[in-house]
Protein backbone atom coordinates (compact mmCIF):
# COMPACT_ATOMS: atom_id res chain seq x y z
CA UNK A 1 0.00 0.00 0.00
CA UNK A 2 1.48 3.48 -1.32
CA UNK A 3 1.65 5.31 2.19
CA UNK A 4 -0.32 8.48 2.78
CA UNK A 5 1.08 11.86 3.66
CA UNK A 6 0.17 11.98 7.09
CA UNK A 7 2.06 8.16 7.24
CA UNK A 8 5.30 10.02 5.62
CA UNK A 9 5.19 12.97 7.71
CA UNK A 10 4.33 10.60 10.96
CA UNK A 11 7.85 8.19 10.06
CA UNK A 12 10.10 11.18 8.78
CA UNK A 13 9.19 13.13 12.35
CA UNK A 14 12.20 12.58 14.63
CA UNK A 15 11.71 9.60 16.80
CA UNK A 16 14.10 9.75 20.18
CA UNK A 17 13.34 9.40 23.10
CA UNK A 18 15.38 12.33 24.51
CA UNK A 19 13.53 15.76 25.38
CA UNK A 20 17.39 17.39 24.23
CA UNK A 21 17.08 16.10 21.05
CA UNK A 22 13.46 16.31 20.20
CA UNK A 23 13.59 20.26 21.80
CA UNK A 24 16.34 20.90 18.88
CA UNK A 25 13.84 19.41 16.17
CA UNK A 26 10.88 21.57 17.70
CA UNK A 27 13.34 24.65 17.18
CA UNK A 28 14.42 23.52 13.76
CA UNK A 29 10.84 23.37 12.71
CA UNK A 30 10.33 27.04 13.31
CA UNK A 31 8.03 26.36 16.57
CA UNK A 32 8.32 28.81 19.71
CA UNK A 33 10.18 28.63 22.47
CA UNK A 34 7.27 29.22 25.03
CA UNK A 35 6.92 26.12 27.71
CA UNK A 36 10.11 24.95 27.63
CA UNK A 37 13.05 25.87 29.77
CA UNK A 38 16.81 24.61 28.80
CA UNK A 39 20.07 25.31 30.53
CA UNK A 40 23.85 23.77 30.49
CA UNK A 41 26.42 23.44 32.26
CA UNK A 42 29.51 22.50 31.66
CA UNK A 43 31.75 19.68 33.93
CA UNK A 44 35.29 18.33 32.77
CA UNK A 45 34.62 15.93 29.68
CA UNK A 46 31.21 16.38 29.74
CA UNK A 47 28.08 18.91 29.55
CA UNK A 48 24.76 18.84 31.51
CA UNK A 49 21.45 20.12 30.18
CA UNK A 50 18.12 20.25 32.02
CA UNK A 51 15.27 20.73 30.06
CA UNK A 52 11.97 21.31 32.14
CA UNK A 53 8.76 21.25 30.08
CA UNK A 54 5.54 22.80 31.28
CA UNK A 55 2.11 21.23 29.77
CA UNK A 56 2.52 23.71 26.63
CA UNK A 57 5.72 23.03 26.19
CA UNK A 58 4.60 19.01 26.34
CA UNK A 59 2.56 19.99 23.03
CA UNK A 60 5.38 21.40 20.86
CA UNK A 61 8.22 18.79 21.80
CA UNK A 62 5.75 15.51 22.40
CA UNK A 63 7.41 14.75 25.57
CA UNK A 64 4.83 14.94 29.10
CA UNK A 65 5.67 17.69 31.21
CA UNK A 66 8.20 17.21 34.19
CA UNK A 67 11.97 17.75 34.02
CA UNK A 68 14.72 16.29 32.01
CA UNK A 69 17.87 16.08 32.57
CA UNK A 70 20.81 14.84 29.82
CA UNK A 71 24.53 14.16 30.65
CA UNK A 72 26.75 14.01 27.51
CA UNK A 73 30.21 13.24 27.86
CA UNK A 74 31.91 11.80 24.11
CA UNK A 75 34.78 10.41 25.86
CA UNK A 76 32.75 7.64 27.69
CA UNK A 77 33.34 5.43 24.34
CA UNK A 78 36.92 5.95 25.38
CA UNK A 79 38.58 3.31 27.94
CA UNK A 80 39.19 6.21 30.59
CA UNK A 81 38.07 5.40 33.99
CA UNK A 82 38.45 8.65 35.45
CA UNK A 83 36.06 9.80 33.00
CA UNK A 84 33.33 7.13 33.78
CA UNK A 85 33.75 7.83 36.99
CA UNK A 86 33.04 11.82 37.36
CA UNK A 87 30.27 11.19 35.26
CA UNK A 88 28.91 8.73 37.66
CA UNK A 89 29.10 11.29 40.09
CA UNK A 90 27.08 14.14 38.09
CA UNK A 91 24.46 11.86 37.14
CA UNK A 92 24.48 10.93 41.36
CA UNK A 93 24.16 14.61 41.99
CA UNK A 94 21.64 15.40 39.17
CA UNK A 95 20.11 12.20 40.79
CA UNK A 96 19.80 13.95 44.03
CA UNK A 97 18.19 16.54 42.48
CA UNK A 98 14.86 14.49 41.53
CA UNK A 99 14.89 12.32 44.45
CA UNK A 100 11.59 12.91 46.69
CA UNK A 101 13.08 14.41 49.62
CA UNK A 102 10.21 13.10 51.77
CA UNK A 103 9.81 9.85 50.80
CA UNK A 104 9.46 7.11 53.21
CA UNK A 105 10.48 2.77 52.43
CA UNK A 106 12.79 1.54 50.30
CA UNK A 107 13.67 2.60 46.64
CA UNK A 108 13.06 0.06 44.71
CA UNK A 109 15.42 0.24 40.64
CA UNK A 110 13.43 -1.73 38.32
CA UNK A 111 16.17 -2.58 35.41
CA UNK A 112 13.69 -2.83 32.26
CA UNK A 113 14.54 -4.52 28.84
CA UNK A 114 15.48 -8.35 27.44
CA UNK A 115 18.79 -9.67 28.95
CA UNK A 116 18.73 -12.09 25.70
CA UNK A 117 19.14 -8.54 23.48
CA UNK A 118 21.95 -6.25 23.72
CA UNK A 119 20.59 -3.30 22.74
CA UNK A 120 18.11 -3.76 25.18
CA UNK A 121 20.11 -5.33 28.02
CA UNK A 122 20.69 -1.82 29.71
CA UNK A 123 18.45 -2.21 32.48
CA UNK A 124 18.77 -5.89 33.66
CA UNK A 125 22.72 -5.10 33.46
CA UNK A 126 22.28 -1.76 36.11
CA UNK A 127 20.59 -4.45 38.31
CA UNK A 128 24.07 -7.22 38.13
CA UNK A 129 26.14 -3.96 39.54
CA UNK A 130 23.98 -2.44 42.07
CA UNK A 131 24.07 -2.51 45.24
CA UNK A 132 20.76 -4.06 46.81
CA UNK A 133 20.55 -3.26 51.05
CA UNK A 134 16.40 -3.82 51.41
CA UNK A 135 17.22 -7.50 52.81
CA UNK A 136 20.29 -6.18 55.68
CA UNK A 137 17.67 -3.69 56.99
CA UNK A 138 15.00 -6.75 57.71
CA UNK A 139 17.11 -9.17 58.64
CA UNK A 140 20.42 -8.01 59.09
CA UNK A 141 20.23 -4.49 60.81
CA UNK A 142 22.81 -5.04 62.91
CA UNK A 143 25.53 -4.62 59.44
CA UNK A 144 23.73 -1.57 58.48
CA UNK A 145 25.08 1.52 58.67
CA UNK A 146 23.61 5.66 59.25
CA UNK A 147 24.85 6.45 55.92
CA UNK A 148 22.93 3.59 54.12
CA UNK A 149 19.07 3.12 52.44
CA UNK A 150 17.43 0.28 51.97
CA UNK A 151 17.69 -0.54 47.92
CA UNK A 152 15.96 -3.08 46.64
CA UNK A 153 16.08 -4.50 42.13
CA UNK A 154 13.93 -6.00 39.91
CA UNK A 155 14.69 -7.53 36.32
CA UNK A 156 11.10 -8.50 35.00
CA UNK A 157 12.24 -9.42 31.64
CA UNK A 158 9.75 -8.67 28.83
CA UNK A 159 6.40 -9.92 27.87
CA UNK A 160 7.92 -12.52 25.60
CA UNK A 161 10.21 -14.16 28.10
CA UNK A 162 7.74 -13.97 30.96
CA UNK A 163 4.20 -14.27 29.39
CA UNK A 164 2.82 -11.33 31.98
CA UNK A 165 3.09 -7.65 30.83
CA UNK A 166 5.91 -5.63 33.20
CA UNK A 167 3.64 -3.17 34.45
CA UNK A 168 1.67 -5.83 35.98
CA UNK A 169 5.22 -7.12 37.66
CA UNK A 170 6.04 -3.75 38.96
CA UNK A 171 2.23 -2.91 40.37
CA UNK A 172 2.78 -6.51 42.09
CA UNK A 173 5.93 -5.79 43.63
CA UNK A 174 5.54 -2.37 44.60
CA UNK A 175 2.16 -2.77 45.85
CA UNK A 176 4.01 -5.85 48.30
CA UNK A 177 6.64 -4.09 48.70
CA UNK A 178 5.64 -0.65 49.23
CA UNK A 179 8.82 1.65 48.11
CA UNK A 180 8.90 5.48 48.42
CA UNK A 181 10.07 5.96 45.06
CA UNK A 182 10.60 3.70 41.43
CA UNK A 183 13.63 4.15 39.65
CA UNK A 184 13.04 2.61 36.44
CA UNK A 185 15.75 2.24 33.80
CA UNK A 186 15.86 1.21 30.18
CA UNK A 187 17.80 1.55 26.87
CA UNK A 188 16.43 4.34 24.91
CA UNK A 189 16.40 5.23 21.05
CA UNK A 190 17.92 8.62 19.89
CA UNK A 191 18.36 10.65 16.69
CA UNK A 192 21.72 10.91 16.36
CA UNK A 193 24.34 7.89 16.25
CA UNK A 194 26.35 10.57 18.03
CA UNK A 195 24.43 9.81 21.11
CA UNK A 196 24.90 6.24 21.30
CA UNK A 197 27.48 5.32 24.02
CA UNK A 198 27.84 8.84 25.27
CA UNK A 199 24.72 10.28 26.71
CA UNK A 200 22.66 9.59 29.41
CA UNK A 201 18.77 10.87 30.37
CA UNK A 202 17.57 11.43 33.88
CA UNK A 203 13.75 12.52 34.12
CA UNK A 204 10.81 12.50 37.28
CA UNK A 205 8.20 11.72 34.25
CA UNK A 206 8.41 7.78 34.63
CA UNK A 207 8.22 6.02 31.23
CA UNK A 208 7.18 3.62 29.24
CA UNK A 209 8.90 0.21 28.63
CA UNK A 210 10.14 -1.04 25.24
CA UNK A 211 9.22 2.66 23.98
CA UNK A 212 13.09 3.35 22.76
CA UNK A 213 12.08 -0.14 19.66
CA UNK A 214 8.54 1.44 19.08
CA UNK A 215 7.11 -1.16 21.42
CA UNK A 216 5.38 0.64 24.16
CA UNK A 217 3.86 -0.88 27.19
CA UNK A 218 2.03 0.51 30.21
CA UNK A 219 3.41 3.30 31.08
CA UNK A 220 5.04 3.50 34.57
CA UNK A 221 4.26 6.43 35.86
CA UNK A 222 3.19 7.88 39.74
CA UNK A 223 -0.65 7.84 38.38
CA UNK A 224 -0.33 4.61 37.75
CA UNK A 225 2.03 3.00 40.83
CA UNK A 226 0.83 5.77 43.06
CA UNK A 227 4.43 6.53 44.14
CA UNK A 228 6.55 8.95 42.22
CA UNK A 229 9.11 7.08 39.13
CA UNK A 230 12.24 8.57 37.80
CA UNK A 231 13.42 7.27 34.85
CA UNK A 232 17.08 6.76 33.69
CA UNK A 233 18.00 5.38 30.06
CA UNK A 234 21.02 5.59 27.33
CA UNK A 235 20.38 5.47 24.22
CA UNK A 236 21.37 2.30 22.69
CA UNK A 237 19.70 2.68 18.83
CA UNK A 238 18.90 5.03 15.96
CA UNK A 239 15.85 5.11 13.90
CA UNK A 240 16.96 4.07 10.46
CA UNK A 241 14.48 6.39 8.94
CA UNK A 242 16.39 9.41 10.50
CA UNK A 243 19.32 8.01 9.38
CA UNK A 244 18.41 8.03 5.68
CA UNK A 245 16.33 11.36 5.95
CA UNK A 246 19.43 13.06 7.35
CA UNK A 247 21.72 11.53 4.55
CA UNK A 248 19.44 13.37 1.53
CA UNK A 249 19.19 16.18 4.00
CA UNK A 250 23.35 16.43 3.55
CA UNK A 251 23.09 14.60 -0.33
CA UNK A 252 21.19 17.41 -1.51
CA UNK A 253 23.04 20.49 0.47
CA UNK A 254 26.53 19.04 -1.33
CA UNK A 255 25.37 18.76 -4.56
CA UNK A 256 24.14 22.04 -4.35
CA UNK A 257 27.08 23.70 -3.30
CA UNK A 258 28.99 21.61 -6.18
CA UNK A 259 26.82 23.17 -8.70
CA UNK A 260 27.59 26.86 -7.16
CA UNK A 261 23.73 27.05 -6.17
CA UNK A 262 22.88 26.79 -9.94
CA UNK A 263 19.97 24.14 -10.92
CA UNK A 264 21.06 20.56 -10.67
CA UNK A 265 20.78 17.43 -8.91
CA UNK A 266 20.91 18.79 -5.74
CA UNK A 267 18.30 21.77 -6.58
CA UNK A 268 15.94 19.03 -7.48
CA UNK A 269 16.31 17.15 -4.27
CA UNK A 270 16.21 20.09 -2.36
CA UNK A 271 12.80 21.35 -3.83
CA UNK A 272 11.14 17.86 -3.17
CA UNK A 273 8.74 18.05 -1.01
CA UNK A 274 8.61 16.80 2.97
CA UNK A 275 6.20 13.90 1.63
CA UNK A 276 8.40 13.15 -1.30
CA UNK A 277 11.57 12.79 0.43
CA UNK A 278 9.50 10.78 2.33
CA UNK A 279 8.60 8.72 -0.39
CA UNK A 280 12.14 8.02 -1.26
CA UNK A 281 12.76 6.75 2.54
CA UNK A 282 10.04 4.87 2.12
CA UNK A 283 11.48 3.15 -1.11
CA UNK A 284 14.73 2.51 0.31
CA UNK A 285 13.45 1.08 3.42
CA UNK A 286 10.67 -0.93 2.39
CA UNK A 287 9.73 -3.41 4.01
CA UNK A 288 10.95 -2.46 7.51
CA UNK A 289 9.01 1.33 7.12
CA UNK A 290 9.02 3.22 10.03
CA UNK A 291 10.55 -0.47 12.14
CA UNK A 292 13.95 -0.39 11.53
CA UNK A 293 16.48 0.19 14.13
CA UNK A 294 20.32 0.55 14.12
CA UNK A 295 22.66 0.14 16.40
CA UNK A 296 26.83 0.28 16.30
CA UNK A 297 28.92 -3.09 16.20
CA UNK A 298 30.23 -1.88 19.85
CA UNK A 299 27.07 -2.15 21.27
CA UNK A 300 27.42 -4.91 23.81
CA UNK A 301 31.14 -2.70 25.30
CA UNK A 302 28.98 0.56 25.19
CA UNK A 303 25.99 -1.11 26.98
CA UNK A 304 28.98 -2.48 29.50
CA UNK A 305 30.22 0.14 30.37
CA UNK A 306 26.87 2.47 30.15
CA UNK A 307 25.46 -0.23 32.73
CA UNK A 308 28.31 0.14 35.12
CA UNK A 309 28.56 4.04 34.98
CA UNK A 310 24.67 4.20 35.67
CA UNK A 311 25.26 2.24 38.82
CA UNK A 312 28.02 3.83 40.05
CA UNK A 313 25.74 6.53 40.12
CA UNK A 314 22.79 5.11 41.59
CA UNK A 315 25.20 3.64 44.29
CA UNK A 316 26.64 6.82 45.02
CA UNK A 317 23.56 8.81 45.44
CA UNK A 318 21.12 6.10 47.70
CA UNK A 319 24.26 5.24 49.33
CA UNK A 320 25.93 8.16 50.72
CA UNK A 321 26.93 6.69 53.97
CA UNK A 322 29.59 4.13 51.78
CA UNK A 323 32.89 5.02 50.70
CA UNK A 324 33.73 6.10 46.58
CA UNK A 325 35.50 3.09 46.87
CA UNK A 326 32.36 0.76 47.44
CA UNK A 327 30.12 2.39 45.10
CA UNK A 328 32.26 2.74 42.54
CA UNK A 329 34.47 -0.06 42.53
CA UNK A 330 32.33 -1.20 39.56
CA UNK A 331 33.97 1.18 37.06
CA UNK A 332 37.77 0.19 37.12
Amino acid sequence: MKPTVEMLRQYVSVHTDLALEAHDAAIRAGWDKQGVERVSEPFHGGNVSRVHVNVQGARQIGKPPGTYITIEAPGLREHDVELRERVAQVLAQELGYLLPQTASGPTLVVGLGNWHVTPDSLGPRVIDELLVTRHLFEHAPQFVDGGMRSVCALAPGVLGITGIETGDIIQGVVHKVCPGVVIAVDALAARSMDRLGTTIQLSNTGISPGSGVGNKRQALTEETLGVPVIAIGAPSVVYANTIVVDAIQKLTEALRQAAGGHSGIGSMLRELAPEEQGQLVHEVLSPFWGNLVVTPKETDEQIRQLSKVIAGGLNVALQPGLESSDTLKYLQ
